[in-house]
């Protein structure tokens, strides 16, 4: 803002000064004019006495008396007078100064509270109310009117009936700097004064109103990055929009993320600068360039410089320049280092560099630092979702070996007993042999089959890349041709889910149609998708053999991994609801509801 110059505040009174002093002509005439009267006086008399003609001494004392005496004390009133007269003019003087010192004053208090009002106003409408209210106060307008461009107003009214300005008040209106006006009425014309004071309340209400919308640009940013990153589970992409963000945010152009490892090293994971990508991979050594060239010099060859260690190590963001910015990035001359940390301790650290010295504004750095602090819950985020992959991945390994050990393989050894049997039964016994034959063959084929639907169902679903809608379309139909069971899909309303809940949707779709495949001895399975204004409801319905829901509770099935009680509790912990319909005989319909995004 506008730097006002420091005053001292005057009383709001003139001091009670004590009794005046007399004047030095006063005091000159009180003290020379008694003797002097006498010396001339006795001077006359004695001259007069020394004429000797009583004719000559009368006109003598009236010439004295009549003419000299009164024009000697009218001369010397008159000068008492003038410097009386010219005490009291410079009183005036003084007290329209102090007249002066006192509006001056009161309007750079007026302007003070703007200022203070201005830093406090929250967002850019709240600006504009404030700033006309303090044009008012501060000019003595009878309105006020300030508009900025993008069409947003600000209007206030000082002490006046109207209600809005009419013909007869006089406007004054003065431009704000980087666009807009302020427009000011006044009862009668205004002075010069006033509109100097018009115009350095236009530079004011500029700066405020640029901190408002820097303010604002600061909350859009931070809820971009935040809405970017929140579901984000893939640790290259995430690191690349936070830092992409962040530099663009400061215009730098070169970023670097250093990720602490599980023994607590600093080790590059991603960067980026004029010469391309750089994906660290939580290696050492150097990196692949997305061009797909070696980066043997690679912000610090994988392993972090000593600037991020002392990033690490301290309690906010540090700057770093010259030759020490350069062994980050080779062609930097600043460099920022925002270390991210949380309850748990240091995540890792990330790095802007550019090659324009003080290009990192402090004003900047703090919104830098939140953006750190959003990317540390983020890295925290998706390093607890890899971590549940490799356990899911784990578990899943567990029971397919449980299962080809329970199943396939019992089944497999089963078929090769039954032809062992075969063979020495061939010959002397060839009925019984064919009929062994037979049921070894429609063993084999069954367990083809469910092969087949275990394939199936661990074929990866790219939901990324489809969407939810497509890829349930691809799968109702392969499930269909796959297990030969007549399959149909009704897609109804608009269906808005995050990413994480389609995929908990999806999920759930394939353990039902596994279940169908393995157990229902069903011919027809009906699927609906309804997006409804708050819910989407996901309901599979098939016309087979049904079962007792208390019976099998809680019981992991042999397809998908998922009982029907982690399925319920994966959904209610996302706000949805699961139920489950069935009765012996009378077939089975799952319905799984999930919030709307």
């Amino acid at each position: 803002m506008t730097e006002l110059p420091a005053t001292r505040r005057p009383p709001a009174r003139p001091p009670a000064a004590p009794r005046a002093p007399l004047s030095d002509r006063v005091r000159l005439v009180r003290n020379l004019l008694p003797p002097l009267i006498v010396l001339v006086v006795g001077a006359v008399e004695l001259t007069i006495s020394l004429l000797g003609n009583g004719q000559r001494e009368l006109w003598g004392h009236l010439l004295f008396y009549g003419l000299v005496g009164p024009a000697v004390t009218f001369f010397s009133v008159e000068w008492i007078a003038e410097g009386t007269r010219a005490r009291e003019r410079a009183e005036r003087e003084l007290r329209d100064l102090y007249g002066q010192l006192s509006a001056s004053h009161g309007r750079l208090q007026g302007v003070q509270e703007l200022m203070r009002d201005l830093g406090g106003a929250p967002d850019l409408g709240a600006v504009l109310e404030v700033a006309a209210r303090g044009a008012v106060r501060v000019t003595g307008a009878t309105h006020a009117t300030l508009t900025v461009p993008g069409g947003l107003s600000g209007t206030a009214r000082g002490e006046t009936l109207l209600s809005a300005p009419s013909a007869a008040l006089h406007p004054l209106k003065v431009s704000v700097p980087g666009g807009g006006a302020l427009l000011l009425h006044f009862e009668t014309p205004p002075s010069a004064d006033t509109a100097e004071l018009a115009q350095a309340l236009a530079a004011e209400v500029a700066t405020g109103v640029e901190a408002a919308r820097q303010r604002t640009l600061d909350l859009m940013t931070l809820y971009s990055v935040d809405q970017s990153i929140r579901a984000e589970r893939n640790m290259r992409r995430l690191l690349s929009r936070v830092t992409s963000t962040m530099a663009g945010r400061v215009g730098a152009e070169a970023r670097a993320a250093y990720l602490s490892d599980e023994d607590g090293v600093l080790r590059l994971e991603y960067a980026q600068d004029r010469r391309g990508e750089v994906s660290g991979g939580g290696v050492g050594g150097g990196g692949i360039r997305s061009d797909g060239a070696s980066r043997n010099d690679a912000p610090g060859g994988g392993v972090a410089p000593a600037f991020a260690a002392r990033v690490a190590q301290s309690s906010g963001p540090l700057i770093v320049t010259g030759a020490e910015a350069c062994q980050v990035f080779p062609e930097a001359r600043s460099v920022l280092g925002l270390p991210m940390r949380d309850e748990e301790g240091l995540v890792g650290v990330l790095m802007l560099g550019d090659p324009r010295e003080g290009v990192f504004e402090a004003a900047r750095v703090s919104l830098l630092a939140l953006m750190a602090g959003q990317a540390t819950l983020a890295v925290r985020n998706a390093r607890a979702y890899l971590y549940s992959e490799e356990l899911a991945i784990s578990d899943e390994r567990a029971r397919i070996a449980r299962e080809i050990h329970d199943g396939v393989a019992q089944s497999l050894a089963f078929a090769a007993l039954k032809l062992d049997v075969v063979a020495r039964k061939m010959h002397s016994d060839p009925e019984l042999a064919e009929a062994d034959v037979r049921a070894a063959t429609a063993l084999l084929r069954e367990q083809i089959k469910e092969v087949r639907r275990s394939i199936f169902a661990l074929r990866p679903i790219d939901l990324e890349r489809y969407g939810l809608l497509e890829t349930v379309r691809r799968y109702v139909l392969d499930f269909g041709e796959q297990n030969n069971i007549r399959s149909s899909l009704d897609v109804t309303g608009e269906v808005h889910l995050s990413p994480g809940d389609e995929a908990v949707v999806f999920r759930i779709l394939q353990e039902s149609l596994n279940n169908v495949a393995k157990h229902a001895r069903a011919g027809e399975v009906r699927v609906t998708l309804d997006g409804g204004a708050r819910r989407v409801l996901l309901s599979v319905k098939d016309d087979g053999a049904g079962f007792d829901l208390e019976a099998v509770t809680g019981r992991v099935s042999s397809a998908g991994g998922l009982g029907l009680t982690q399925m319920r509790e994966r959904l209610e912990a996302r706000g949805g609801q699961y139920r489950v319909l069935s009765t012996p005989g009378g077939g089975t319909t799952i319905e799984a509801e999930m919030p709307q995004a």
